[in-house]
């Protein structure tokens, strides 16, 4: 089964707006965030969502026993409705499509920080507050990831924008420039 990102998109969508009429977003948002996890976390519950051989009735035992009691009414009646439709291979993909629509619902926008150490929290509240004064935003996610490969410095991502000023991309502009011989022009 190949990845359907506009049938995630529509389905996502559905939900989304079902769970506003129901007055339900942030439940039904909490559940798509488990479901996420869940699917990021175990490659083999995304097999086996994805299997033409494995019977939805079977499907259906397996996601009752992993997520009855953790998620609303709503979020199971959909992933029964999935299940009847024979579209629960594209849960994990549905499930990243409703966050993403619900943070452009509420406006939030998501900003990645990759650094070579952990940064501490004062450090996160600082960039924080710079994005929102400097790109005049309401909400900022800071996703942050730790790469030993960059030396030093960091990698700052939020929508179009990328700013990176770590060791690692320094050191390969030098490299290129000795590559090219612009120094060799320049002593001319």
């Amino acid at each position: 089964m190949t990845p359907n990102p506009r049938l995630a998109a529509r389905y996502a969508k559905s939900i989304l707006d079902l769970s506003l009429e129901k007055n339900q977003l942030e439940a039904v948002h909490s559940d798509m965030l488990l479901l996420k996890e869940t699917c990021r976390s175990s490659k083999d519950l995304v097999s086996l969502l994805r299997s033409p051989v494995i019977k939805s009735d079977k499907k259906g035992k397996v996601l009752n026993a992993i997520f009855t009691g953790k998620i609303s009414p709503l979020t199971s009646a959909f992933i029964t409705l999935l299940l009847k439709k024979e579209r629960e291979g594209y849960l994990p993909e549905i499930a990243v499509a409703f966050v993403d629509q619900y943070k452009i619902y509420k406006g939030i926008s998501t900003a990645r920080l990759t650094t070579a150490v952990a940064v501490s929290d004062d450090v996160k509240q600082a960039i924080l507050q710079k994005l929102k004064t400097e790109r005049k935003l309401q909400q900022v996610e800071l996703d942050t990831e730790v790469k030993k490969e960059l030396i030093g410095g960091f990698i700052l991502e939020i929508g179009d924008l990328r700013m990176d000023s770590s060791v690692a991309f320094e050191l390969n502009n030098v490299r290129k420039q000795f590559q090219n011989n612009d120094f060799v022009y320049k002593i001319r």
